[in-house]
């Protein structure tokens, strides 16, 4: 299945480790089953900027290079964005990593070159609040990549911040590939994403954390799952990713039993792996 051309650098890839831990936002129900539940994260209401015909018109049929978590690995996302290719990376450009102002730096350069955009990842919404002084738990990789952005250096870069991630689409369609950051429900085919930084509705949620059972594990993260991998149409593909599920270093693929495909790309840059990128095929 010509999906890839897999680019891994950085140092060797490590076992699995969790994700920064972080509010998991209300439960969605597998595909089939309505959820009207009430809204965790009540903030003011934030605008929605995304546009799909404005994105397949920025893309323009240029050939697309997928990016995975980079976390402030800056030096990695040097080399993954050194293409003619139209970038979209998925989000969780920050936290972890040596460099995370840096890092959203070379992202802002890439949305004003008109070379890329990033989906929106629970990480960089976690950043946009704490910029917007909103109360945040105040974890080490948050409390490090604030200081980036506080730096009189970074100026330039936290000036805008919240703004770009605002903008930043929770997913975005394009013909039968989906992208996002957390993971699929048959929904996002047919409805525009809300505003990143508005309320956490169980869609919302689905796209930035995954699905999960709504029970804590014993080291307090969400206990995960991945059913909605079945839930894929034939024919399509779920670019994500968010869950380090690789064990090779390489992007981890699984066909779901609907037929549709996933491709999990986290391979744990800033995390003591390395970061991987996919060059979609011309002409899927």
């Amino acid at each position: 299945m010509p999906l890839e051309r897999p680019h891994p650098s950085g140092p060797a890839w490590t076992p699995p480790i969790a994700d920064a831990r972080a509010p998991d936002g209300p439960y969605l129900p597998p595909d089939g089953h309505a959820d009207d539940h009430a809204a965790l994260d009540s903030v003011t209401d934030v605008p929605a900027f995304y546009d799909p015909v404005a994105v397949e018109r920025l893309i323009d049929g240029r050939p697309i290079r997928v990016v995975g978590d980079v976390h402030g690995d800056l030096r990695a996302f040097e080399h993954a964005v050194a293409t003619d290719r139209f970038v979209i990376q998925l989000g969780d450009l920050v936290d972890h990593g040596p460099d995370s102002a840096g890092t959203f730096r070379l992202m802002q350069r890439l949305l004003d070159d008109g070379r890329g955009l990033f989906i929106l990842g629970n990480h960089d919404r976690k950043l946009a609040r704490a910029l917007a002084g909103r109360k945040m738990r105040q974890d080490a990789p948050l409390i490090q990549t604030m200081r980036q952005f506080q730096a009189p250096e970074n100026e330039d870069v936290r000036t805008r911040a919240w703004q770009d991630i605002a903008h930043a689409p929770p997913w975005i369609v394009l013909g039968r590939r989906i992208f996002v950051h957390g993971g699929f429900h048959s929904r996002m085919l047919n409805e525009p994403p809300p505003p990143g930084l508005g309320t956490v509705t169980p869609l919302l949620s689905r796209a930035l954390f995954g699905e999960t059972t709504g029970r804590m594990q014993k080291d307090g993260y969400p206990e995960r799952r991945l059913n909605w991998i079945d839930h894929i149409p034939p024919g399509y593909t779920v670019y994500c990713g968010h869950d380090r599920r690789s064990t090779d270093g390489r992007p981890w693929i699984r066909v779901g039993r609907a037929g549709g495909t996933s491709v999990f790309t986290d391979t744990g840059a800033g995390k003591g792996g390395h970061l991987a990128w996919i060059d979609l095929p011309d002409d899927a």
